[in-house]
């Protein structure tokens, strides 16, 4: 009878929630029975289409014909990987059987990989010491993957990326760690991991601050105003330069004696042009006699370390007679 069912298409690639077209006609005189499309052979296939019955995914491409029952499937997902074959059923005493089939096509099904995230270490750390940053995305198909980064748009070394197989039975998951030793510098500087995959036109990128890992600690010191000795009576200004520390979270507190102060003269925090800041404490003391050899103590607790504290001694010269 010459009846053939011809599916040409060995492979498609199609990417998640794009509409896949699988072609199939048929020539020659065929008998009474129905054309089914399965999912697999054998005893786990799956019925993806036929003409009776509920598909809500699937449409003919040519409705009502005889001779083309070319499939399309919207809305793909991963889980439809698999070979296709068209399959031209006969009636027989038993109800139907296989008459003819397709070679088959083989679907392999493209998923994008996810925004990639950046994130940095749990706690801040000290210039010259190591922090990582790790680069995640995920549900992505095929498996290879590539991942670049860069720090100021210069290329930095990294690990390999760990592929580790996804949510779905074909997807994938990325993670990728570097390694850096931090600098003061580091304030305004930005780290960038680029994912680059089969699916994308251009590599996605995911953004890292390295300000958010570093802590900046700030040098603390005390200059009087005049000098010790003084003379009695005269005013002394204290003040305390706090300079170059880094996040500007700060806490400034002046002791005499070991007894605490009221200071209502701080400035305001001021960022220097490498992006670190400074500020000064100001106290005013009256040189009276028995202010002599007293201990004023600067004391600067800085992003909640261990204060720094820095002091000067009032001496009281001897009046001129």
């Amino acid at each position: 009878q010459g009846f053939q069912v011809n599916q040409p298409q060995d492979n498609v690639s199609v990417t998640v929630g794009e509409t896949l077209t699988l072609t199939c006609t048929m020539s020659g005189h065929s008998p009474p029975g129905a054309v089914k499309w399965l999912k697999g052979w054998g005893s786990g296939n799956k019925t993806v289409y036929e003409q009776k019955g509920s598909f809500p995914r699937v449409t003919r491409v040519v409705s009502e014909s005889d001779t083309d029952f070319s499939i399309r499937i919207k809305d793909v997902h991963s889980e439809d990987i698999g070979t296709y074959y068209c399959v031209k059923f006969r009636r027989s005493l038993g109800g139907e059987e296989v008459f003819q089939h397709g070679k088959g096509t083989e679907v392999s099904v493209l998923a994008k990989p996810t925004h990639p995230v950046v994130s940095g270490p749990s706690r801040r750390a000290r210039p010259g010491q190591s922090v990582s940053a790790t680069c995640t995305a995920g549900g992505f198909f095929p498996k290879d993957i590539s991942v670049k980064w860069l720090k100021d748009r210069a290329p930095i070394s990294a690990q390999q990326p760990q592929i580790t197989p996804g949510r779905t039975k074909s997807s994938y998951d990325m993670s990728s760690t570097v390694t850096m030793t931090l600098q003061e510098d580091d304030v305004r500087s930005q780290l960038v991991c680029e994912v680059r995959h089969p699916t994308l036109m251009a590599p996605l990128k995911g953004m890292y601050q390295l300000s958010q890992a570093l802590r900046v600690p700030p040098s603390v010191r005390v200059v009087a105003d005049p000098p010790s000795p003084v003379e009695v009576n005269k005013t002394v200004n204290f003040t305390c330069h706090v300079k170059g520390f880094y996040p500007e979270n700060v806490a400034v507190t002046w002791l005499e004696n070991r007894t605490e102060m009221k200071v209502e003269n701080t400035s305001l925090l001021v960022e220097t042009p490498r992006g670190l800041f400074e500020l000064r404490s100001l106290v005013e003391v009256k040189a009276m006699e028995e202010k002599n050899g007293s201990v004023f103590t600067c004391r600067v607790v800085h992003d909640a370390q261990n204060p720094i504290s820095e002091r000067a001694v009032l001496w009281i010269a001897a009046p001129a007679r």
